[in-house]
């Protein structure tokens, strides 16, 4: 019998190429350091401006190799509708109590598009449920002990930065795995970026949150509970 896949971090968000851009970099580094990492979308992309599903459901996985992460499905939430229902949040519950893992990241909960928004709320209040035993889905109850936030595009103060200097390129070769989205094309040229400005785009903002940790490359993140520091001496980032 096949061992049930588990992950130590799962990034959960709305859509196939979200997690490559705001958590990408992170999930490459948690790998390099041995931890299982694995991936939820929550739609498979049938509303896009650009692509179809079973293009994206390609790339998909080819970034997925390229970040290393063990385990990446998308769910059947439409594209455009993803919503904080009981049944959206049972979905989600599944894969929580199927890959148990100890970090959950999420989107930010405030932004442009409702899908991602949606997707905050909705993530939450589906692992609080997926550690309540009489929540009956056939597979154990599993609450996940840390939900962090990925807050690349939020104008907000991050809570921690992740150092990912070192896996910029590789990054950056997840995210263009989508060229159904990224590769110079007539459809939704007033939208998207072009192709020749993402690497720089992507780059600088890169740059901004590793210049306020002392790092050259970093993604932020948010938390909701306070940090508990149990060695001032081993605090990192200089002050002065």
């Amino acid at each position: 019998m096949a061992e049930r896949p588990t992950a130590d971090v799962l990034a959960i968000a709305a859509h196939r190429d979200d997690v490559e851009q705001t958590c990408g970099g992170t999930l490459l580094r948690l790998g390099s350091r041995g931890v299982s990492t694995a991936i939820l979308d929550l739609t498979r992309g049938e509303a896009g401006t650009r692509g179809t599903a079973d293009q994206r459901a390609a790339e998909a996985a080819e970034a997925a190799r390229i970040l290393g992460v063990g385990w990446r499905e998308a769910l059947d939430i439409p594209d455009g509708q993803v919503e904080n229902t009981w049944s959206n949040r049972l979905k989600i519950v599944a894969v929580l109590r199927h890959l148990r893992p100890r970090v959950v990241i999420l989107p930010y909960w405030a932004g442009r598009h409702p899908d991602h928004y949606n997707s905050a709320t909705l993530g939450y209040e589906a692992c609080f449920l997926s550690g309540l035993a009489k929540v009956d889905t056939g597979a154990a109850p599993h609450r996940p002990f840390k939900i962090v936030y990925a807050s690349l595009y939020a104008d907000v103060r991050p809570s921690f930065v992740v150092d990912v200097t070192d896996f910029m390129d590789e990054r950056h070769r997840a995210l263009m795995a989508y060229r159904s989205q990224y590769a110079n094309q007539a459809a939704g040229s007033s939208l998207f970026v072009p192709e020749q400005e993402i690497r720089e785009r992507t780059f600088a903002e890169a740059r901004h949150y590793g210049t306020l940790a002392g790092v050259r490359y970093a993604e932020p993140f948010v938390q909701k509970e306070v940090g508990l520091v149990d060695d001032l001496t081993m605090l990192p980032v200089q002050s002065l």
